[in-house]
């Protein structure tokens, strides 16, 4: 493992990078581990929540030089706003009470903004596939 291209990388990637880790250790951790519904489950989810969301902002500053789409963004940023939007639904359902909602908003931020975009972030020519696969 090369850890020189984050290092390297422009300050939007290295916070996206920062960001997105330990968002992925929680996200995990929450859903297969945690004890749905106590006070430690509501802190690391509201954590979890803004770690996601800084992750999604900072998306919008990195840019790729062939992108063919508006501002430098390419298609894997289409997961930009579902985060945002998943972000908001699972906040809305938890403080309506809407297990079933908050379940199928934070499945989907996870699965969405994390294990898909995430894979995808390890795609030949992309930084993560460099720092792990050279």
């Amino acid at each position: 493992m090369n850890l020189s291209p984050i290092l390297d990388a422009s300050l939007p990637i290295q916070i996206h990078v920062a960001t997105i880790v330990p968002a992925f250790l929680i996200g995990t951790w929450m859903i297969f581990a945690s004890r749905k519904g106590s006070s430690m489950h509501r802190a690391l989810g509201y954590l979890y929540l803004a770690l996601m969301t800084v992750t999604s902002i900072t998306a919008l500053f990195i840019h790729e030089t062939n992108a063919a789409g508006p501002f430098g963004w390419s298609w894997i940023h289409l997961f930009v706003p579902l985060s945002l939007f998943g972000v908001y639904g699972a906040l809305v359902t938890a403080r309506t009470h809407d297990v079933r909602g908050h379940r199928n908003s934070m499945l989907g931020v996870y699965f969405g903004g994390i294990v898909i975009a995430g894979g995808l972030a390890f795609m030949p020519g992309r930084i993560m596939h460099t720092i792990f696969f050279g």
